[in-house]
Formats: structure tokens, C-alpha cells, sequence
């Protein structure tokens, strides 16, 4: 255990270290946030363009050299960093194009769902060919599991990837939100994987969770810096092949709640605004609704976290419960 917060808290001290010349190369090469056009935002974003962008880099780079140096490389663990790479170089691209183009439209979604689908196959053939995971979905909520094939495992596999991927990315539009929320899901992965025995998995949540935690300095209201998709991309392929991992697709559902509220307010939004010409919401995603609102930007943030810590504490007291029943 002493390892594994010896991680967290080298990797929030790095990118606590790096993180000021990080941003200051950001704003000398104008790596910059593009905000959506009016109306698709509320108006008080528009002061955010220009801001650095791509802190999702320093986030990735901050966890994987604590954790190679510290871990025991486990072939579970290493799969997690090949998905949270993967995802990330998913976002990394997305940045690119948005920087070199000066506009919000990055990567299609095409390519998107191209890329998370490669990364799901290889973690599916991987996680039950090399680790030996079974192709099994666990119930944790009633002590069972669901005995599936290698076919409907990989779309599993594949929803759940680009599910959070997704999610995270559409949770990423307010100062601290994904980062905050991330770190608590990341918290919750750590004691799963830490009493189920993965303990090199669960060094590789906390180390991410500390630089998650160490990012917050940077990105708390105001933001000095974002994360960019880069940075949610590499965020939601972690919690994704965590979830993967320690066997809890299904629980992911109730830990990762507040994802899960933000993609959905997304779906319902467009589907009905499409079939009807009504919204439900004032605004989608979810956060906006609430800036609409007149909420404040600071007031959604914590009540978010504060409803991830809830649910994360009930997602694993599902699974610790599952684990001793």
C-alpha cells in the first residue's frame, strides 16, 4: 500500500513541479482553447478562448513515469496504460487539427469511433486471452454475473470504452470539472482494484488520480490551463479499462453517474429536440443547463464532485460488498 501512495503522491508533486513551464511553452507556441460559436455555449465562455490547452499531456506524462518506475508492470496494468495512451493519442489528434485549423471541429467522429474500436479489440482480446478475465458481466448488485461470448463481450467492451471516453470529454466543460470528478472515480478504482488484489491496477488509478489531483491547481475556477480532449480522452480510456479490469462494466454505470448524466442529457437532448423541435434542457450538456440556470460556474463544480463522491462511495461499497458476500 506504502507504493502505491508513494505513486499518487509523486506524480501530484511532478505535475505540480512542471506544470507552470508547461503552461507558460503552451501560451509562448499559442496552443490555445477554441470555444464553440455563440449559442451552443453560454455567453461567458467566450472570455476562456486563447486559454492553454492540451494539459491533458502533462496529465498522461506525470502518471506513466512514477508508475513504470514504481510498479511491478503487471500485464493488467500495462493494459490500462495502453488504453489511456491510446484514448489520449485519440485526443491528442483532435487538439492538433483544432489548433492547426483555428476552429472547435476537430477529428471526425468516423475516425473517433475507428480509433476507440481498434483500442477496445485489442483490450478485450488481451483481457481474456493473456490475463484470463472471462467473458462474464458482474451483477454486483445482486451477487451474480452474466456469462456472455467473445462477440457481445467486445461490444461491451467497445460501449464501455467509447462510452467514457465520450462521456469524460462532454463532462470537460467547466474549470475542474472532469478533473475533479475523474480524480474521485479514479479514487474509487484504486481501493477496488487494491482489495481485489490487482495491486499494480491499483497503483496506476492513484498515480492518475494524483496527477488529476495535482492538475486541479492549475485548472481550478478560473482555469490557468485545460486539459483539452487529449486529456479526457486519455481520462475516460482509463476509468474505461479500469472498469475492464476489475470486472465492473455494469458498475461503472453508478461510479461514473455523473459521466453518464452528462452524455445522456446530450442523447435526450438531440433526440427529442430532432423528433419534437422541443428541448428538454436549456442547454446540453447537463452543466450548461445549470450555467442557463443562473447557477454559478463554481457552484455546479462542487456539487458535481460532490455528488461523484456519493456515488463512488455507493459503487464501491456495491463491489465490496459482491466481493464478501
Amino acid at each position: 500500500m506504502s507504493r502505491i501512495l508513494i505513486a499518487a503522491i509523486c506524480s501530484t508533486a511532478l505535475m505540480l513541479f512542471l506544470g507552470p513551464a508547461f503552461i507558460a511553452w503552451l501560451r509562448r507556441n499559442e496552443v490555445g482553447q477554441f470555444v464553440r460559436p455563440q449559442g451552443l455555449i453560454p455567453s461567458g465562455h467566450d472570455a476562456k478562448r486563447g486559454t492553454p490547452t492540451m494539459g491533458g499531456l502533462l496529465i498522461v506524462f506525470a502518471t506513466i513515469v512514477p508508475f513504470l518506475i514504481l510498479s511491478g508492470r503487471s500485464t493488467s496494468a500495462m493494459l490500462v496504460m495502453f488504453v489511456t495512451l491510446g484514448c489520449g493519442a485519440i485526443g491528442f489528434i483532435d487538439d492538433y487539427q483544432k489548433i492547426v485549423s483555428k476552429r472547435s471541429l476537430g477529428l471526425s467522429a468516423r475516425w473517433r469511433l475507428l480509433g476507440l474500436a481498434i483500442i477496445s479489440l485489442v483490450l478485450a482480446y488481451v483481457a481474456v486471452h493473456v490475463v484470463g478475465i472471462p467473458t462474464t458481466l458482474g451483477l454486483n448488485f445482486t451477487d451474480t454475473s452474466v456469462a456472455v461470448g467473445p462477440i457481445v463481450y467486445f461490444v461491451v467492451v467497445l460501449l464501455v470504452v467509447s462510452g467514457a471516453a465520450n462521456a469524460v470529454n462532454l463532462t470537460d466543460g467547466l474549470d475542474g470539472l472532469a478533473a475533479g470528478t475523474c480524480a474521485v472515480a479514479l479514487l474509487v478504482y484504486t481501493g477496488i482494484a487494491f482489495v481485489s488484489g490487482q495491486h499494480d491496477v491499483a497503483m496506476f488509478a492513484a498515480t492518475l488520480m494524483g496527477s488529476c489531483v495535482g492538475f486541479l491547481w492549475f485548472n481550478s475556477f478560473p482555469a490557468a490551463v485545460f486539459m483539452g480532449d487529449t486529456g479526457s480522452y486519455a481520462l475516460g480510456g482509463a476509468i474505461a479499462g479500469l472498469a475492464v479490469m476489475t470486472k465492473t462494466e455494469v458498475l461503472l454505470i453508478i461510479i461514473g453517474a455523473v459521466f453518464v448524466a452528462e452524455a445522456l442529457s446530450v442523447m435526450v437532448q438531440v433526440v427529442v429536440f430532432k423528433r419534437y423541435k422541443r428541448r428538454v434542457f436549456l442547454m446540453a450538456p447537463l452543466h450548461h443547463h445549470f450555467e442557463m440556470a443562473g447557477w454559478s460556474e463554481t457552484k455546479i463544480i462542487v456539487r458535481l464532485w460532490l455528488i461523484a463522491l456519493i456515488v463512488g462511495s455507493i459503487g464501491f461499497t456495491l463491489y465490496f460488498r459482491s466481493l464478501h458476500a
